[in-house]
């Protein structure tokens, strides 16, 4: 079938359904919803059998619901209605939830249901459930509205629904719902009401006087790590009144509350010259300087290096906020790899974080720098030393494992390792160009060519498309993919590495790999696919084009798309219009 996918931004989910819905043979097609008209526009343009918004603000047109089935993914139950669905399921600890497909109607999320799924609720982050079950459950609700679709059934009311009980129309939830009450709320409580906001838009509180929003909320830990941290004490630090700001750890400050402390990673103060989310202890730097300092990654501190080793193998852990990897993460991911490769192991597993494995430059950090151009250089140059790196490993198999999405150079740092394992439902985008024709480095000249040929490498350059494992392993961007949670994905990932450091062909494999890196380095070295990447990322950062710096900015402030890249849209794509036209013709 001919699918449009209606889209507000081309966001994680739209993206899944984008890849599950081409695997599925169907002619699929993208259009960011803009305004009525560039909507009615795509309709008229593409001509859908079927429009699907998976992620949508605003109300579909009148006049494209009224002469078209249009299906709307709503992330709640059946019969759940409202904009603020997750929020609302998590702030009221729900335990199961799930994902509807509605036909679009006049009643917002008023209209006959094609199909629903559930699931259990974790505990994580809203953007966690959203990126892994809600995702999951909206792929399988969509492939079973559109199986029903072109069976010619018709979908059935929600009250007509053989459910034990139906969700309910909730408002939009407001800050004063998500508002934390230091005197009273205990860091559990304080932790789930960040985490039902994480994303967007963060809970509004207030630090030294400014008016901010949190993000990224850890348990403090007693510094032996294993019980949260006791009311009175961190380490030597006296705990002033819950809600007071009392210690800092790397990118975190820690807060007080009236059993314990949690760090908060990120903020955005949306009255600074950045309004956008940063690490707490930059937008706060003269406020915190003088407070007591918990080494980043030390018991009791913020962790987002961890390394770890179960035999023969090493497990190198780096959650990163958003998988934005900065300069000083760079660096401190360097060493930390850099040790592991010293121990006596034989496997490194770069494990990533749970949401995302990485993607790449921190973009949030070079829009605040007092120079865009010569932070994203430091930041380029700093993740090429960890890729050389990686790539230059000789005493150990490297693996990524990636439980999460990864993109841009994240997916050529990945595919840096010797082996790379993927979770069937991660997705990749291994492009640069929609950041303002930003040409890339992370040695993806030599990487990606290498694993799936010239001619490939150039098309996945080009096309800038949203990829999924099975593609991916077919290109040989993957070389295992596993079905299943992130929980199992683990525990199948370190009982192959075992497996692989176990193994009686482990010397043969390290050996072959020498022996192809040497052959590697001697056709062209790796310092010369380094320069040549790096000239043309020297003239994105300094040459008079601003694509890149306007693309970033964007992004950044998240400014609203005006138009549809035709690398989606192709109705919008005067080729494939003309190719239509031919063979409408010759029809």
């Amino acid at each position: 079938m001919r699918i449009l996918l209606l889209v507000t931004a081309f966001n994680a989910l739209s993206q899944r359904i984008f890849v599950e819905l081409g695997e599925h043979a169907h002619e699929v097609s993208v259009e960011m919803d803009v305004n009525d008209e560039r909507t009615i526009e795509a309709v008229d343009l593409f001509r859908p059998d079927l429009v699907i918004a998976p992620f949508l603000k605003r109300e579909i047109p009148k006049k494209v619901y009224e002469n078209q089935c249009c299906m709307i993914v709503h992330p709640g139950i059946v019969g759940d209605r409202g904009p603020s669905a997750l929020d609302w399921a998590m702030m009221d600890g729900a335990t199961q939830w799930g994902v509807t497909v509605l036909e679009a109607a006049a009643e917002m999320d008023g209209g006959p249901v094609w199909a629903s799924a559930t699931f259990a609720m974790r505990k994580a982050t809203k953007s966690s459930l959203y990126r892994n079950e809600v995702t999951d459950a909206a792929v399988t609700a969509v492939l079973e509205a559109i199986a029903r679709f072109e069976q010619g059934e018709k979908p059935i009311a929600p009250e007509e629904q053989s459910v034990a009980s139906l969700g309910r129309w909730r408002d939009a939830i407001k800050q004063a719902d998500r508002r934390i009450d230091w005197a009273a709320d205990t860091t559990e409580t304080v932790l789930k009401n960040i985490a039902a906001a994480d994303g967007a838009p963060g809970v509004r509180d207030n630090l030294f006087g400014e008016t901010v929003f949190l993000f990224d909320a850890r348990e403090a830990r007693e510094p032996g790590g294993d019980v949260p941290l006791a009311r009175g004490e961190l380490g030597k630090i006296s705990l002033p009144e819950p809600g007071a700001v009392v210690a800092r750890s790397g990118p975190a400050i820690a807060l007080a509350t009236v059993d314990g402390a949690l760090w908060i990673g990120h903020v955005r103060h949306p009255n600074s010259p950045h309004p956008f989310k940063l690490p707490a202890t930059i937008v706060f730097a003269k406020e915190v300087a003088s407070l007591p300092e918990i080494p980043l990654n030390s018991p009791g501190g913020y962790q987002d290096i961890i390394y770890e080793e179960d035999g023969a193998v090493g497990y190198l852990h780096f959650p990163f906020y958003n998988g934005a990897m900065g300069e000083d993460a760079c660096r401190r991911l360097l060493d930390a790899y850099t040790k592991a490769t010293e121990r006596p192991t034989r496997v490194i597993v770069l494990c990533g974080g749970p949401q995302f494995w990485s993607n790449g430059l921190d973009l949030n950090r070079i829009e605040a720098a007092d120079s865009a151009a010569d932070e994203s250089w430091v930041n380029i140059n700093a993740i090429d030393d960890l890729a050389d790196a990686i790539i230059r490993t000789t005493s150990h198999i490297t693996v990524a494992a990636l439980s999460g999405n990864a993109g841009a150079g994240g997916v050529f740092l990945a595919r840096g390792t010797d082996q790379v394992w993927m979770r069937s439902s991660v997705i990749l985008n291994p492009h640069y160009k929609d950041m303002g024709n930003l040409s890339g480095s992370e040695f993806w000249t030599y990487l990606l060519p290498s694993c799936c040929g010239t001619e490939n490498a150039r098309r996945i350059a080009a096309a800038r498309l949203p990829m999924g494992a099975k593609e991916a392993l077919n290109l040989n961007l993957a070389n295992r993919v596993f079905a299943g949670a992130s929980e199992l994905f683990m525990a199948q990932v370190k009982a192959s590495a075992a497996a692989l450091a176990g193994s009686a062909e482990f010397p043969r494999l390290l050996a072959e790999k020498q022996a192809q890196r040497a052959a590697d380095e001697a056709a062209k070295p790796l310092s010369a696919y380094r320069k040549e990447e790096l000239s043309r990322m020297r003239r994105n950062f300094y040459g008079f084009d601003p694509s890149y710096h306007v693309a970033r900015h964007n992004f950044v402030h998240k400014v609203p798309k005006s138009r549809t890249p035709v690398t989606i849209a192709r109705h919008r794509d005067v080729a494939w219009q003309a190719g239509r036209e031919g063979r409408r013709k010759a029809s």
